[in-house]
């Protein structure tokens, strides 16, 4: 009678009954022909994930509620597989992934075995790539005995320790790493650079807000790049190609031009966006606050009403010297404190400055007597004076000299007017002398020239002093002119300009 051996099954003991045979039938050649296929037949069949029943093959499978929590851990296991091969089908390679972990199934009683979670070294406090930290002396003060004593105040025990203690700066600060080149900083040092970054860290959280709401050097803040985003959206300029020329008051961008029908707009303009900082200018209140075009409206508590004045200002002269014939930049658009004008110069390469250009001896003597002759015009004609004449603010193009940067200019009668033209006069005598100019006069020849004076003087001071004396008496005279004008003017705004002006 043979023995056959019945796996344990968690469903209970199976009860088989043996059908008895006699020996003739187990020496049938037959019998042993179909036991041997019933055998290859159970090898050939897939295999079955039995972790099930082996796992659980020590646990009383007597109890109904064991055997369903076991089944349905199983069904959670299966579940949270599925779902983490659909969640790696929708992620993909991309870098921004969704996690399906709050639709996991997961069994109360089991203990996460993935290998697919990672450990983020970075969040542990066993860090296999930190450096090792120094060694610190024991709690008592010192180690080693006798003459090998070592205290806390040892210089490299200190020196290794401040190195360490420099890990906890701002992330801002680059520290490197000078715990592997055992380098040693005494309590000298260590404490200005702890010192120097509780400085910056402080200056650097006061300074946040202005950095965002202010024009930096050839970059412009939220408001500027929206306004200048709307004017490319609306057509007025085709597109912004980058910063061509900065300075001490604004920054100056290439741009082409779009098609308006209301607006002829040239086909290379210039955006000159006036910084609004007052940082490095800050003596720009004085061209604007006796003007009396703007008096009334200066205001040196708002620098941003400030800076949109002073774009104003520059636009109102620039329209003047452009109906007087002076070569000058065409004012397309004002927007705040972003003026858009025409571009002197050539595809996208701007024009060379005076002070740049490679000129002849004849463009020279030439570009002298076009700047004397618009000095005639700038101060008879349109009844300004530059305030701030030079050979940077003046361009050679095409033959002839072109004038730009006029937002600090003001009127002759100024209270400061004329001390602004004899410097403007000091500047270009000074220049076109140096240039080897033989006929260009002298500062005060040219003052007197341009101005229609006749101030003589042999030294600078007095002849500063009867230009004062000249301010004074037009001052004068303005203040009483001003009372009849301000009169007739309505009270609920500032002077407006002439007609004929602007």
């Amino acid at each position: 009678k043979g023995q056959v051996d019945v796996c344990r099954s968690p469903w209970g003991t199976l009860n088989v009954t043996e059908a008895p045979c006699s020996l003739t039938d187990v020496m049938s050649e037959q019998l042993a022909k179909q036991l041997h296929e019933e055998c290859n037949s159970f090898s050939s069949c897939p295999d079955v994930d039995l972790g099930l029943v082996g796992k659980q093959q020590d646990v009383d499978t007597s109890s109904d509620l064991m055997l369903a929590q076991m089944l349905q851990m199983e069904f959670d296991r299966e579940f949270d597989t599925q779902l983490r091969r659909e969640e790696k089908k929708f992620n993909g390679d991309s870098k921004v992934s969704i996690s399906f972990e709050n639709y996991r199934m997961v069994h109360p009683f089991e203990d996460s075995d993935s290998s697919e979670d990672e450990v983020d070294w970075q969040d542990t406090r066993h860090d296999p790539y930190r450096p090792e930290k120094p060694t610190t002396t024991p709690k008592k003060g010192f180690a080693g005995k006798g003459k090998n004593i070592t205290t806390k105040h040892d210089e490299d025990v200190c020196g290794r320790k401040n190195t360490a203690r420099m890990d906890n700066f701002a992330p801002e600060v680059h520290v490197g790493d000078g715990i592997s080149m055992d380098l040693k900083l005494s309590n000298h040092v260590y404490n200005a650079l702890k010192r120097h970054c509780q400085t910056e860290e402080r200056r650097s959280a006061r300074l946040h807000e202005k950095k965002e709401h202010s024009t930096a050097e050839q970059a412009v803040d939220s408001r500027t790049r929206l306004l200048m985003y709307k004017m490319v959206n609306v057509g007025t300029l085709e597109n912004i190609n980058g910063c061509i020329s900065t300075g001490k008051e604004s920054v100056v961008f290439h741009a082409d031009g779009g098609s308006l029908q209301e607006l002829v707009v040239p086909k290379e303009c210039v955006l000159k966006v006036f910084k609004t900082t007052l940082n490095e200018f800050k003596n720009r209140d004085k061209y604007i606050k006796d003007d009396y075009r703007f008096k009334d409206r200066f205001s040196k508590l708002n620098p941003r009403k400030i800076i949109r004045l002073w774009a104003e200002k520059e636009m109102h002269n620039l329209v003047r010297m452009k109906k007087a014939g002076i070569p000058c930049p065409e004012v397309v658009m004002l927007k705040k404190h972003i003026l858009v004008m025409s571009f002197i110069g050539q595809n996208q390469v701007p024009a060379p400055k005076l002070k740049e250009a490679v000129l002849s001896s004849d463009d020279m003597k030439k570009a002298y007597y076009q700047v004397l002759q618009m000095m005639k015009q700038l101060f008879e004609e349109c009844n300004l004076v530059h305030a701030d004449l030079s050979e940077y603010n003046m361009l050679w193009h095409d033959g002839q000299v072109w004038l730009i940067d006029v937002s600090q200019s003001v009127e002759p009668t100024h209270p400061h007017g004329l001390e602004f033209l004899f410097r403007d006069c000091r500047n270009v005598s000074t220049f076109f002398q140096k240039a080897g100019v033989a006929e260009a006069m002298n500062v005060y020849e040219l003052f007197n020239t341009v101005s229609g004076q006749q101030v003589s003087s042999d030294s600078e001071a007095d002849f500063l002093a009867q230009i004062e004396a000249l301010e004074k008496m037009n001052e004068d005279h303005v203040q009483k002119r001003s009372k009849k004008i301000f009169a007739s003017n309505c009270d609920d705004g500032p002077p407006l300009l002439n007609n004929d002006d602007d």
